[in-house]
């Protein structure tokens, strides 16, 4: 501690008998326990009233989860669980994002030594100094593993229906690699797809493994695209576990079945009213998890973006859009969807330009894709005039189109991805070329630090 007078408030929400035993033993100089909470209803409470430096839980304490923990951060405490070391209570305290771990028999100096600590770690000028060494009794959070090269693409784009699923889907499919051998017919080139360009051939990259994940709270049609009947919400259930510091990577794999080869499919709320079941705090785990299984994590992510909590006064508010909000933190890139008439191109152009105030997906790389590009709508020449308005009023000058293309109704039709019914067609070129330029330019992936300096794009 800084001086003699510095004490540390502490709200003590452990359970049971040893409550008392713990408030005795923080009775000690430069301690002070401010509030005995009986439920973590309190516990935030508490907290968002600014009655505590350090919150003291028990692993035990009744519906504490990842939700509960994040709040406490966010409202600037550090918490410190009180666990037995090497069992499941331990892990599962550290899955919820408890600072330090102490165990539940530590001598009562070393309990108070180590909240101490934990207040000078999370200090009140934001500068966390160099850790100590933890005392005797205490298991300090371990560093976290190093990343596999699983990366995350937040499929977004505003409101209306510029084709984020539909371009998720096919995305998904294509960064999955070589489709199975099939009988292809022979490219047709229409007029219409004559006026964009796009490769001649469709190109292919090596195998990955892919996870396709429905994230859109407003209205998620991942598994309607596919024809999955069983609508179960993988995506719900995975953000459960991850609340209660459960999830891992066979609890993931085993939520999403594999409907595409090589792609498995997280699905979504099956209706609009379920997004409270989908909070941002259990999300950022499920993108973490995300990387260890899938060499590809594809996000189709709601429109909205703007934070909800800034509409309420004193209380901490779920946010209907932290889903959203969730991916596009956790994405290494970010593809941005619009359409190519004159409505949807005024709303990328604003979306674009709310994209870069909230900071939402600040140091992803940024990709600009205008979907369903054709002459009736834009006039002569679609694709210039499309790159002329967005470079004008947007500032973009490098943009990936998609063309009209019949085949993707045929596709939505069937419940199957564009290389399965038009190998060779126009939009299943196009995505496919996206998915190439996804493979060289997508940088490494986020989180290894934030001093990690790998080059983003900002097209």
């Amino acid at each position: 501690m800084s001086g003699a007078t510095t004490v540390a408030t502490v709200l003590c929400a452990v359970r049971g008998p040893l409550e008392a035993e713990v408030v005795t033993a923080l009775d000690s100089p430069g301690l002070q326990v401010t509030r005995r909470c009986a439920d973590v209803v309190e516990l935030r409470a508490a907290a968002a009233a600014g009655a505590g430096r350090v919150a003291l839980v028990s692993a035990d304490f009744p519906a504490l989860d990842r939700e509960a923990v994040g709040d406490l951060h966010a409202h600037g405490l550090a918490v410190v669980a009180l666990a037995a070391p090497g069992t499941w209570e331990e892990d599962r305290v550290r899955a919820l994002g408890a600072d330090v771990v102490v165990d539940v028999v530590a001598p009562p100096d070393v309990l108070c030594e180590t909240v101490r600590r934990a207040v000078v770690r999370t200090g009140s000028d934001g500068a966390a100094p160099p850790e100590p060494a933890a005392p005797a009794g205490t298991a300090a959070t371990p560093a976290a593993p190093e990343r596999r090269e699983g990366r995350v693409v937040a499929v977004w784009g505003p409101t209306g229906a510029p084709g984020r699923t539909t371009l998720a889907v096919n995305l998904a499919a294509e960064l999955a690699g070589p489709p199975s051998p099939a009988r292809r017919r022979p490219a047709r080139r229409d007029r219409r797809t004559a006026e964009v360009d796009v490769p001649a051939v469709a190109p292919t990259g090596p195998e990955a493994a892919v996870l396709l994940v429905d994230a859109d709270t407003y209205g998620g049609a991942v598994a309607q695209h596919l024809g999955m009947l069983d609508e179960s919400p993988g995506l719900a259930a995975a953000a459960r576990s991850a609340g209660q510091g459960a999830l891992d990577a066979t609890g993931l794999v085993a939520l999403a079945p594999e409907v595409l080869p090589r792609v498995q499919v997280l699905t979504g709320v099956a209706r609009a009213a379920r997004w409270p079941e989908l909070p941002g705090t259990s999300l950022d785990v499920v993108w973490e998890v995300a990387r260890t299984v899938a060499d590809w994590t594809v996000v189709d992510c709601g429109f909205g973006i703007e934070r909800d909590e800034l509409l309420t006064y004193d209380t901490r508010a779920p946010q209907r859009n932290g889903a959203t909000l969730s991916a596009l933190a956790a994405a290494d890139a970010v593809v941005v969807v619009g359409g190519a008439d004159p409505v949807s191109l005024q709303r990328l152009v604003r979306a674009l330009d709310d994209l870069a105030e909230t900071g939402a997906a600040a140091g992803a790389l940024r990709v600009v894709v205008v979907n369903r590009v054709r002459s009736t709508v834009v006039g002569p020449r679609p694709e210039r005039a499309v790159r002329e308005a967005l470079a004008r009023y947007a500032g973009v000058v490098d943009v990936h189109a998609v063309p009209e293309d019949r085949a993707l109704d045929t596709a939505l039709r069937e419940g199957r991805a564009l290389h399965e019914v038009s190998p060779a067609g126009a939009a299943r070129r196009a995505v496919a070329g996206l998915a190439a330029r996804l493979r060289e330019t997508a940088p490494a992936p986020l989180g290894a630090g934030v001093g990690d300096a790998s080059p983003q794009a900002a097209h």
